[in-house]
């Protein structure tokens, strides 16, 4: 698939917009229509959109535009390229022109500006084409979002970053390093994500910590040992907060060594993910984990006293079905976990997926919102509801991911990294701190860098780019 651009840079929107109508392509830049092509251009107050089939314009629009208002500008070149589109290619875009990542945050804007719900509604009706559901839902998330936000006023998060996984699975762009290969290096790692802790720590001591997450790759992927001392650090150098999540997303490094540490060091909140109940598909993806040992890896968890214990899956992987999703269900149902977070397939491009597209047997934007419905009315009937959602880029259908929740059950650190009204300090390989400002009006990020090897040699250089936190 091509696109032109005339005028404007502005790449982001308009190939985020060209995959609703055409997903799972590769997506060329060039300057002649050639093939199926995408012209986007700014003229003067207008943004101007054709679709060419060869050198044959098919289709075009065009929409009134501020060019001295950046906002402006993108919407209306996003409206003009939907506009057009839709002449030829008529789809249902559940989410119309939205493109970013945070649909809730429109919501939340308004409200800020004393909008009612009824008004918010028709402008997300009328102005971003969203479909009458998908405002329900971005409704609903905004309310259950609110009380916890509100909460957190004036209080940090902590994202610990340990990128370190069994293997590497078929969708995954995470930060993420093969344990078999790494394993000589975790304690150089913990040793440098230490010093990282230590330089922060009486920053650390000035603040109230809400929640601390601790991520990867998977973190219960190192050894009893250095898991025992990544939580002695955590309690060293951060200490209490409300809420402390670790990721045992893969059922292959769960074992009750680790769950009764978790446990012993006050975790609160787990993630243990099968990402679908279907053996055949976990070969496929690379999981090496089989259906039995996540029931296992559950029950484990259970017997060792976790009481929040959450379960990610993943619609769309490839050669799923309803009947497959119909089958996750069924089993997620039977273990009743405190939350079910939903992910539609992103196909990233640091990912094997892409590179292997062709290959694999994709879903198609009907049977994905199949999908959608039944695991919406699914986590309903199981006394759950939606309390965050995000959006990613290259996402089948141009859907979202939901996390549900039973009643008082919302991971925290899940709704604060969303809704960005409160700093997020990051540690470890891959980690981007984010500092808003009380008013909530400017972010600033921090970076650290992604190779392992690289955090290693260089940890003195990330101390130096959070040095500017020690002030605040």
């Amino acid at each position: 698939m091509n696109y032109i651009l005339h005028n404007h840079n502005h790449v982001d929107d308009i190939v985020t917009t060209i995959m609703m109508f055409y997903p799972n392509e590769k997506y060329n830049l060039i300057n002649f229509p050639e093939g199926l092509t995408v012209l986007s251009a700014l003229n003067d107050r207008k943004a101007f959109a054709a679709f060419y089939d060869g050198v044959e314009e098919k289709a075009s629009f065009e929409l009134d535009t501020d060019p001295e208002n950046e906002k402006s500008v993108r919407y209306a070149l996003r409206v003009a390229v939907y506009r057009c589109l839709m002449q030829v290619r008529p789809i249902k875009a559940p989410w119309g022109v939205l493109t970013g990542v945070r649909p809730a945050k429109i919501v939340w804007n308004m409200w800020d500006m004393g909008c009612k719900d009824k008004e918010i509604a028709e402008t997300l009706r009328r102005d971003y084409l969203v479909t009458d559901e998908k405002i329900r839902l971005a409704m609903a998330v905004a309310k259950s979002e609110r009380g916890i936000v509100e909460n957190g006023i004036g209080k940090i998060g902590i994202y610990i970053g340990i990128p370190f996984c069994p293997t590497r699975c078929l969708y995954c762009s995470f930060t993420s390093y093969p344990l078999d290969k790494y394993r000589d290096k975790v304690d150089m790692y913990l040793d440098a994500l230490e010093k990282e802790m230590r330089f922060m720590a009486p920053t650390l001591a000035k603040k109230t910590v809400e929640s601390v997450y601790i991520g990867g790759g998977t973190p219960t992927s190192i050894n009893e040992k250095q898991l025992d001392r990544l939580l002695c650090m955590v309690e060293k150098y951060i200490g209490s907060c409300e809420e402390l999540t670790v990721e045992a997303g893969r059922p292959d490094t769960v074992t009750v060594e680790k769950l009764r540490l978790l446990k012993q060091h006050n975790v609160s909140r787990i993630s243990i993910n099968p990402q679908t109940l279907n053996d055949e598909t976990l070969v496929l993806i690379g999981r090496r984990h089989t259906v039995d040992e996540f029931y296992r890896a559950f029950e484990l968890a259970r017997q060792t006293g976790h009481d929040h214990i959450n379960t990610d899956i993943i619609l769309g992987l490839p050669g799923e079905t309803e009947e497959h999703v119909m089958r996750t269900m069924d089993g997620l149902e039977k273990l009743s976990p405190e939350s079910i977070t939903v992910h539609t397939l992103a196909v990233k491009r640091a990912s094997r997926l892409k590179e292997t597209l062709e290959q694999y047997d994709m879903t198609d934007f009907d049977r994905m919102e199949n999908m959608i419905h039944i695991t919406a009315e699914r986590t309903a009937a199981m006394g759950l509801h939606p309390y965050y959602m995000y959006r990613q880029k290259n996402m089948i259908g141009n859907f979202e991911n939901v996390g549900y929740c039973k009643p008082d059950c919302a991971c925290i650190y899940n709704v604060q990294i969303m809704e960005e009204r409160q700093s997020i300090i990051a540690f470890g390989a891959g980690g981007s701190t984010k500092t808003v400002s009380p008013d909530g009006e400017r972010i600033e990020r921090i970076f650290n860098v992604k190779s392992v090897d690289d955090y290693i040699s260089r940890i003195d250089e990330m101390l130096e780019r959070k040095e500017i936190l020690k002030d605040e």
